[in-house]
């Protein structure tokens, strides 16, 4: 069973981060620019918010256009569910399928140090099957 430290030393630690007060349209250019799903809204280094994708499309829906020129907090998850490296692969997975929701931040000490996506989860997980599957394949063909 892989851990978060595993998921982050393939996929990297870079996260792309944004202050609460910054305009929904700087968002926009970031989600896009970096090809994600969601951004981790930091103050002061520390984690007070995730915005993501679904959270501009629900913004959209409640103030319309006027939304472009609107405050990251203002559209953005408060309360954000975060894990550290040592937590295994398979109980985040969980929690973000329970939860409903895509991106969870890693915390080190309290500071961000990454951000994995239930898609990464996806790869781990599948890469396990086909470890486990090769190794079913040898010791069958070593029995034969």
């Amino acid at each position: 069973m892989g851990r978060i430290s595993d998921v982050l030393r393939g996929k990297g630690a870079a996260v792309c981060t944004i202050g609460a007060d910054e305009p929904v349209s700087a968002l926009l250019a970031m989600l896009t620019e970096h090809n994600i799903g969601a951004v981790v809204v930091v103050a002061d280094d520390e984690v007070v918010g995730i915005v993501s994708e679904r959270d501009v499309v629900r913004g959209v829906h409640r103030r319309s256009s006027a939304l472009l020129g609107t405050a990251v907090a203002e559209i953005m998850s408060h309360e954000v569910v975060s894990c550290v490296p040592e937590d295994d692969v398979d109980s985040v997975m969980r929690t973000m399928t329970e939860g409903r929701f895509r991106h969870v931040p890693v915390l080190v000490e309290g500071r961000l140090a990454g951000i994995v996506s239930i898609g990464d989860m996806v790869k781990v997980r599948i890469g396990e099957l086909e470890d486990e599957r090769a190794h079913l394949h040898s010791y069958l063909a070593a029995g034969s």
